[in-house]
This record gives C-alpha cells, sequence and structure tokens, in this order.
C-alpha cells in the first residue's frame, strides 16, 4: 500500500476531502489532524474499520478509543444519557481539547469501548477534523496516529513515518497547536474524575464542576488487574527508543548527576536557557514556567530522541502543579515511571555474611557517587581514647585481649565469634556506641551526598537496619566465603569456619532485604546491583 499526503487548510472546501470521505466511508482509515495530536481515523459505527485502526497501531485491544463528532447534537447517537454537566462543561470547552466518557448507547461497537459500557466522546476545535466529521456523515473513531507506545504525532509527516505503508492516506493540516493528548473526564460515578490531564487543566474543570476527582492513575502506574478507562492510562506509553530517566531536583543537581552518567548516546531533555553546564547533547522543551510551551514540545523532543540516535536520556522534571499534570502524566509514561529524586537523602544499609563480598558492592556504590561509612572503621574509632568501653571488653573476654596495652583485634575476634553467645555479648556492648557514632557520621555527610551507605556486618542485630531506608544484603555460598576469609584475613581454614558458624543463618538476612546481590560467579555484579542503582541513583 502506498501512503498519500494530501495538504488541507481550514478554508479548503468539501471537494479537497472527496478522497478522505470515500475512504472512511469504505471503512477504510485516514490518518487525521487535530489540535491536539494527529490522529488514525475511521468510521465509529463499523468494527471493521476499527479493527484496521487497531492494527495499523498495533494497538492493545483493552485500550478504548475516543470518538469525535462535529456538533455536540451528534453526541445523543453516542450517549444513553447526556447529564446536566456534560452540557455545561461542553458549552464551555468544546469546540476543543476535552473528551468526556458517558455511559454508551447500543449504537457503539464494543470494541471502540474494549468492552466498557462508556464511551468517550469529544469535539476537536481543528476545523480540518471537523469538516473531516461533517462531511463524512460520520463519528470517528481517533486514537493517537502513532505505532502504539511511541510519542504521540503533532506533525503530518511523523504519521507518515509511522504509517506509511498501512494506511492508505494523510491529511496535513499543519502542526498540532496542542502538543498533547485531550483531557479526559469520566462522568459515569457520582462525582467527575479526571482520567487523562490535557490543556483544559483540573482547575478549568473545577471552574464547572463542583468538584472534580482525579485518578490515582494520573501520576501512578495502573494497579494489577485494573483495567483501562480512557486511552493513555498504559503503563508506558509515550516512549521513544532512548532509555527516559526523569530526574526531580533543582539544576545544578541535574547537571552534576549527569554529567556523572553522560555517554557518547547520552542526551539531556532540559527547560529553555539550561544547556550551558552540561557535558552531554541536550534538546531544549519549552518554558519552565510556561505549561503549554512545554506541553507544545514534549512529543516532537521525544521523537527527536529517536532521530538523533539516542539510547539514553535525562530529562527535567517539570513542576507538579494543576497545570503542568499532562506534561508530568506523559513524561513518566514515556520513562516507563523510572524517576530518580536528586534531592532526596537516602540511607542504605549493606550487610552480609563474613566472606560475602560486601567490600566489592561497596566500592561499586562508592563510584556511583554513594558516601560510604565502614562499620570496620568506626568500630575502631569508638575504640580510641573509650577507657570505659575497653575496660568493658576486657571485662567480658579477658585481660589476653590486650597485648602492651593495645587491644588485639583478631584475638578477640577469636573469643567473640567462637560462639552464638559471645557475639551477641560482644554486640551488647560496641552496637550503641558504634550506631551514635555512625549516625554522627551520616548526617555529617549528607550535607555533601543525597546517599549514604553503612556497610556493617551486624547492622541488622545492631538494630541500625531500623534506620535506614533500604537494606542490601550481599550473599555468597559457603565455601566461596570461607576461601575468601581464609585469603582476606590470613588465618586457617578451622578459624574461617568458626568465624562462619558464629553467624545467622541466610534467611535472617534474606528475610530482611530489600535487595539482595549475589556476588559470584556466575552472576554479574553489574546485573546484580541493576535494580537498586535504577531504583536509588
Amino acid at each position: 500500500m502506498n501512503t498519500e499526503i494530501i495538504k488541507i487548510s481550514a478554508n479548503d472546501g468539501a471537494e479537497k476531502y472527496e478522497k478522505a470521505v470515500e475512504l472512511l466511508k469504505s471503512d477504510n482509515i485516514v490518518g487525521m489532524p487535530t489540535e491536539t495530536v494527529y490522529g488514525l481515523a475511521g468510521n465509529a459505527l463499523s468494527e471493521l474499520s476499527v479493527k484496521r485502526i487497531f492494527e495499523a497501531k498495533g494497538r492493545p485491544q483493552d485500550n478504548p478509543l475516543i470518538v469525535h463528532i462535529s456538533e455536540f447534537d451528534e453526541i445523543y447517537d453516542l450517549v444513553s444519557e447526556v447529564p446536566e454537566i456534560a452540557k455545561k462543561l461542553a458549552e464551555k470547552f468544546w469546540p476543543g481539547p476535552l473528551t468526556m466518557i458517558l455511559p454508551k448507547s447500543e449504537k457503539v461497537p464494543q470494541c471502540v469501548t474494549a468492552g466498557l459500557q462508556s464511551v468517550a466522546v469529544r469535539c476537536p476545535s481543528h476545523k480540518v477534523a471537523r469538516n473531516l466529521i461533517k462531511y463524512s456523515g460520520l463519528p470517528i473513531a481517533a486514537p493517537s496516529a502513532n505505532i502504539s507506545g511511541k510519542p504521540s504525532p503533532t506533525k503530518a509527516e511523523h504519521v507518515f513515518s509511522d504509517m506509511n505503508g498501512k494506511i492508505p492516506l494523510v491529511i496535513d493540516g499543519g502542526e498540532s497547536e496542542e502538543g498533547v493528548e485531550s483531557t479526559v473526564i469520566t462522568l459515569c460515578g457520582e462525582t467527575p474524575k479526571l482520567l487523562r490531564p490535557g490543556n483544559v487543566t483540573l482547575k478549568e474543570l473545577e471552574s464547572v464542576c463542583d468538584k472534580v476527582l482525579v485518578d490515582d492513575a494520573v501520576l501512578n502506574p495502573l494497579k494489577e488487574g485494573e483495567k483501562v478507562s480512557s486511552p493513555g492510562m498504559k503503563y508506558k506509553h509515550y516512549s521513544p527508543n532512548a532509555k527516559v530517566t526523569i530526574l526531580k531536583g533543582d539544576y545544578k543537581s541535574f547537571c552534576q548527576y549527569v554529567n556523572k552518567n553522560n555517554s557518547p548516546e547520552t542526551y539531556a531533555m532540559v527547560f529553555d536557557g539550561e544547556g550551558e553546564n552540561l557535558q552531554v547533547k541536550f534538546i531544549t522543551y519549552g518554558n519552565k514556567n510556561d505549561y503549554r510551551s512545554l506541553s507544545n514540545h514534549l512529543f516532537d523532543c521525544l521523537r527527536e530522541l529517536d532521530n538523533i540516535g539516542a539510547k539514553q536520556c535525562f530529562v527535567r522534571c517539570p513542576q507538579e502543579t494543576t497545570d503542568d499534570l499532562a506534561v508530568l502524566n506523559r513524561l513518566l509514561r514515556a520513562a516507563a515511571f523510572n524517576v530518580i529524586n536528586l534531592n532526596k537523602k537516602t540511607l542504605l544499609g549493606l550487610t552480609g555474611k563474613t566472606g560475602a563480598g560486601k567490600s566489592t558492592v561497596s566500592k561499586y556504590l562508592k563510584e556511583k557517587g554513594a558516601y560510604i561509612i565502614d562499620g570496620d572503621i568506626v568500630a575502631r574509632e569508638v575504640l580510641v581514647d573509650n577507657a570505659p568501653l575497653l575496660n568493658k571488653l576486657a571485662e567480658s573476654f579477658g585481660k589476653d585481649i590486650f597485648e602492651n596495652g593495645v587491644l588485639n583485634r583478631k584475638k578477640l575476634a577469636e573469643k567473640a565469634f567462637i560462639s552464638p553467645e559471645n557475639t551477641k555479648l560482644l554486640n551488647s556492648i560496641m552496637h550503641p556506641a558504634i550506631n551514635e557514632k555512625i549516625q554522627t557520621e551520616a548526617n555529617e555527610a549528607f550535607k555533601t551526598h543525597n546517599v549514604v551507605i553503612v556497610d556493617a556486618a551486624a547492622i541488622i542485630e545492631s538494630g541500625y537496619a531500623d534506620t535506614c531506608d533500604k537494606l542490601i544484603v550481599v550473599t555468597a555460598p559457603e565455601e566461596i566465603r570461607k576461601e575468601r576469609i581464609i585469603k582476606r584475613d590470613n588465618i586457617s581454614e578451622k578459624d574461617a569456619i568458626i568465624r562462619i558458624n558464629g553467624q545467622k543463618d541466610d534467611n535472617f538476612y534474606n528475610d530482611k532485604a530489600d535487595y539482595i546481590i549475589r556476588n559470584y560467579e556466575p552472576f554479574s555484579l553489574e546485573d546484580e546491583i541493576a535494580q537498586l542503582i535504577n531504583d536509588i541513583f
């Protein structure tokens, strides 16, 4: 199939629409301009036409379509009832970028509504779109004219790029004015609810409705098993090929993070005038304080990432105001909710059985920008000039743990780890002082770092794990750990086994872990730690 592009302006007469109208009446589909984004238009009352829409887009069958009309009165054929609030909203916002969900009539096929007993309807303000509907005499089902999941098209050339060879015709009606899809509000419940934000803002809706609820899925993923009730609610949507990460925080923190994680195929997407301090290539997507500027350029920028071959893109997060909901909503889905809060202070605990390889993981995380507090170092420091603590150790484990007045840590370890009881006794003496010193160091570290990691073998036993936001447990099989301990500490196999036996079993650690890192072959440390890096850094 050859895809043709025809330019039609607002002033053109009916003859310009003849080919498109003929195609629609014969159950074919065409690319149609609207003020929001370009739509993939088909006869909403024809199951064959709707089937062709889904096939061209590769769209899941559980994702409902919006039906477009040219005049308000056409709504009565599509819905079973029109409440007064719908009339008031239409009076203020139609024609325009507002979609209302109402109980459907029997005329509307189930394939349009994805099996729901409601239908989404809107009257676009784009004159070419309305003329096409009027001249065809059909209600038009028209989801965005892109491959499902990819950024929506705001130009005819975008539609051609995605749909060339899949549809017979694209109408070029100029660049879309709004830049993001319509606002979707459902009127099927007791209280109107915003399902998808757009350029009709929540504040504007509230000027007509007494109250408007905001669906949790506007800024969060759909809950497992929850049915899609509006287009644009899928977990991942509007996505370029590049991995998109939204960075929340101030501009300085953004630049520092991006410059630390750059590569030849890494790009940044920033607000106007923000590129000069970046060490990566960047594109701008509008004025930080003008949400319409951002919405107008958002999808163009996401498509541009594919054009320039970006593999990774860090995006400046828009303000979380009611006006900016549309942009943030689209970005969250483009990033599959991959968001990093640069200004959030995160305290992580890092532990594991002796010989598991905590120091290797600790070094890796330090390279990623974390501040590391070494529990062993703190344990040494807390004993310096601490006569009461040293005397208590001597009383509990014998004076022979000192040589020439200096604590022999190896001898103390031999006695402390010979049994669980002795280990518990050592912990009861040392942990309160160590925890206090760790907390002091962590508070100081947070002045310059957002992520602080406490690397401590007994962080669970000490109770300090309860202070941490997340706990990382490093694991390795006993035989591997034994070999590591012998090599690391230059001790006998017997002594290594004594140390191993002095610790809790694997379940003690793993049951409390938020992240388990398998630090041994055939597992790759980079793969094992990837989720943690994605979540925290």
